[in-house]
C-alpha cells in the first residue's frame, strides 16, 4: 500500500464514526499534490445533499481527530466538501449507485481519435466500464480510463 493509499484509508477510519455521528455518508478521501500543496479531502454525501454546516462539523470533528492521530507528517490543507453534481466515479459502490445514468468517461489515449465518451452506465466490473452510446454498448477496459463522471445536464 502507497503512502497515499495509507492516508487515505487511515483517515477514512477516522472519518467513518463522524460521519455517523453527523447523519451523513463517506463519498471518498484522497491525498493529493496540487503543485506545491497537499490536500487532504473529505466528500461527504446524504440524501437531499449535504449543507455548508454539515461540511463544517465534519471538518472540525475531523481536524481535531486527525491533530490527535497525527501520522501525516507533511503539511496539507484539509477541506470537506460534497463530491458535486458532476461527481467522479471511482469505486465500485459508486458505479453501483450511478447504473443508468449519464456518465462522461475520459481515456488516457484515444480510440478511434477520441478521448472522450458519453453514455449510460450499463456495467462495470473489475476490468472494464460498459456504457450505452444511443443504445449501443461499449466497453472500455479500466486500465485506460483516466476519469468517469456523472454528466451535468441544465
Amino acid at each position: 500500500m502507497s503512502k497515499r493509499e495509507d492516508y487515505e484509508a487511515r483517515t477514512e477510519a477516522l472519518l467513518a464514526p463522524i460521519a455517523a455521528r453527523c447523519g451523513v455518508g463517506i463519498y471518498d478521501v484522497e491525498y493529493v499534490k496540487e503543485g506545491s500543496e497537499r490536500y487532504l479531502r473529505a466528500y461527504i454525501d446524504k440524501e437531499g445533499g449535504v449543507s455548508i454546516n454539515d461540511c463544517e462539523s465534519v471538518s472540525r470533528l475531523l481536524s481535531d481527530a486527525l491533530d490527535l492521530e497525527d501520522f501525516i507528517p507533511d503539511a496539507y490543507i484539509l477541506e470537506v466538501s460534497s463530491p458535486g453534481l458532476g461527481r467522479t466515479l471511482k469505486k465500485d459502490r459508486h458505479f453501483e449507485k450511478c447504473l443508468g445514468e449519464e456518465v462522461e468517461i475520459k481515456l488516457f489515449k484515444p480510440i478511434d481519435k477520441c478521448k472522450e465518451f458519453v453514455g449510460i452506465l450499463d456495467g462495470f466490473d473489475g476490468e472494464q466500464i460498459t456504457i450505452l452510446e444511443d443504445g449501443s454498448p461499449r466497453s472500455f477496459p479500466r486500465k485506460e480510463i483516466a476519469l468517469v463522471r456523472l454528466t451535468i445536464d441544465f
